[in-house]
Formats: structure tokens, sequence, C-alpha cells
């Protein structure tokens, strides 16, 4: 049984590579199934029993990046060491940056960032419990949390990373996390 879920996880790997390489070739819209399958090496049909369509493939991407996100970035530190969680993020940008360009190119890149945001309105809960009687609603701060880290994100990377991620984390505690985190408090 292992050895079937070592061989799932490489050909969604391998898959998920040829994405990533020939998006930043040609860009998203332009990149069809049958060449990411033979970049990938895999068969067309393969490809089909793991993914109905390309945009399920760019979201399985995500969800990797999601999933290392939760390990990297805790909400305490969030609110406690905004610009140590700065830094975190963007020590994983430099370190993914194929990846986060892509993500960031793609048709739909907010649409790809709802887990994300729904990942953040559940932290943001816990920590500041029901948003009722706030001036500004908890889920109205996450979103403008994220579509702003989205776009500081893109501004750095389309710069070629002028500053370091520890300058990016002072950043990113000045402009946007303290100021959320003070609206929803």
């Amino acid at each position: 049984m292992e050895k079937i879920d070592r061989r799932i996880k490489r050909t969604q790997k391998l898959l998920q590579e040829a994405l990533i390489a020939l998006t930043l070739e040609k860009g998203y819209d332009a990149v069809t199934i049958r060449e990411i399958t033979d970049r990938a090496d895999v068969g067309y049909t393969t490809f089909f029993r793991h993914y109905p369509d390309k945009e399920s493939l760019l979201a399985d991407v995500l969800n990797l990046m999601k999933e290392e996100f939760q390990v990297v970035l805790t909400p305490d530190l969030i609110v406690s060491q905004p610009e140590k969680m700065g830094a975190l993020l963007f020590d994983y940008v430099r370190e993914n940056r194929d990846l986060c360009r892509v993500l960031l190119d793609s048709t739909n890149t907010m649409a790809l960032l709802k887990p994300v945001q729904e990942m953040g309105l559940q932290e943001a809960e816990l920590m500041f419990g029901p948003s009722a009687d706030r001036q500004i609603m908890t889920d109205l701060a996450v979103n403008h949390l994220m579509s702003s880290l989205v776009l500081l994100i893109r501004w750095w990377l389309d710069h070629d990373m002028p500053y370091t991620s520890e300058k990016m984390g002072e950043i990113v505690a000045e402009l946007i996390i303290r100021p959320v985190i003070q609206a929803v408090q």
C-alpha cells in the first residue's frame, strides 16, 4: 500500500513541478495539460487519474504551500512577533520564488488564496473572539491583511527582492500586521 502512495505522490510532484516550470516559461494560461504531461514524462490519461483539470493541479500546489505555511507561521507569532513572522514569510517566498511567482501570476490568484484566507480567519477568531461588537469585522480585516500581503510579496518579487527578508518583516509589521491587529482588538 505504501508503495502505491509513494508512486501517487511522485507522479503528483512531477506534475506540479512541470506546471511550475512551464508557467514560468510561457505563462499559466498558455500551458496545456499535454505540455504538463510531456514535461513530467507522465501519460496524458494519468494526469486525469490525479486531477480533473489544470486548475485543480494549481489548487493542489497552493494547498501544499498552505500546509507549509501552517507549520512555519503560528498565530501567536503574528501578534507577539510580527517582524519575525514577516521575515519567516519572506524567507519562504525567497526559497520558493518560482512557486510563488506561478501562484501570483495565475489567472485567479485571489480565488486560489481563499483557503489561506479561511485559515487566517479561523486563527483570528480564536485569537480575538467574535467580531460582532467591533467597528471593523474580523473577516474584513483578515481579507485586507491577506490581500495586502499578496500584493507586497508580488512587489518584492517583481523588483528582484531588493530588501532582505528581515527588512520585509519590519515593513510587513509596520504597514500591515500592526494596523490590522489594532483594528480588530
